[in-house]
């Protein structure tokens, strides 16, 4: 059997096929330079563009593409992004291109050096270089804002879509969570949170919203704020994740450290 990587780098993917090719492309340029082993899981979530036609046109044999006829959200792309995945740490980015994966070498040594459960990409580091349109900024503050209030949870920008966890973190915690589309980050931090997982470092990044597009409008916001409403449910209310693990640790008769 062949070697599991260091490192996979899951994308999923949606009406990318303008984006795709040129984001792999600079994965896996970039990593080819590095020392240890990479994989890249691209996800292609029921896209009905040429997603999975482009993103197959690049030969690197690190490039494992997977696509699926029915869009199910970022979220079930992220699971099953997962689930496919061999590295020992997984990076979950976007399609776009939005990060600079001459970021990422400098996330997998944070998560190493201090052996962290999860390193983070914050647009609100003090070192990150974000310009965001005015409407997207405070909807960002609020929403962070609401998220400390309902959760407790100390970081600064759940929502950025790029993050690092180890292997057995992303394999405890991942299949646990509920949300296809937009509080899927969310929710992710906070079944880690309720598991124990709370070593979580925040790695500064750089991104133009002006030139990506802001993706903010009134159907969005009120479907996060309900997805992230059903998160405290579960959290809060149900105890769901913890219970979850109980179920879990019974049925294969193993306990958690």
């Amino acid at each position: 059997m062949k070697k599991a990587p260091k490192l996979s780098i899951i994308i999923p993917a949606y009406k990318e096929e303008k984006n795709i090719y040129s984001t792999i492309d600079r994965i896996v340029r970039v990593h080819e330079r590095l020392s240890y082993t990479y994989e890249v899981v691209v996800v292609v979530d029921g896209s009905p563009d040429k997603t999975a036609e482009k993103a197959r046109a690049h030969k690197s044999k690190n490039v494992f593409v997977h696509a699926y006829k029915t869009n199910r959200g970022k979220g079930y792309a992220l699971k099953y992004g997962t689930n496919k995945a061999r590295g020992e740490i997984i990076t979950f980015t976007d399609a776009g291109g939005d990060f600079d994966p001459v970021q990422f070498d400098k996330c997998v040594k944070l998560l190493e050096i201090f052996d962290a459960d999860f390193v983070l990409g914050s647009k609100r580091h003090p070192a990150s270089k974000v310009n965001y349109p005015a409407k997207r900024k405070l909807f960002s503050k609020i929403y962070q804002l609401m998220i400390k209030i309902l959760f407790g949870l100390n970081v600064t920008d759940t929502q950025a879509g790029l993050k690092f966890l180890k292997r057995k973190v992303a394999k405890d915690v991942v299949p646990r969570a509920l949300v296809k589309q937009y509080a899927f980050d969310l929710e992710m931090l906070v079944i880690a949170h309720q598991l124990g997982y709370r070593r979580v470092f925040e790695a500064p990044v750089e991104l133009d919203f002006n030139a990506i597009g802001s993706g903010i409008n009134f159907k969005t916001i009120k479907k996060m704020i309900t997805d992230t409403l059903a998160v405290f449910y579960r959290a809060r209310i149900l105890d769901y994740y913890r219970k979850s693990g109980k179920n879990k640790s019974k049925r294969t008769g193993k306990k958690r450290k």
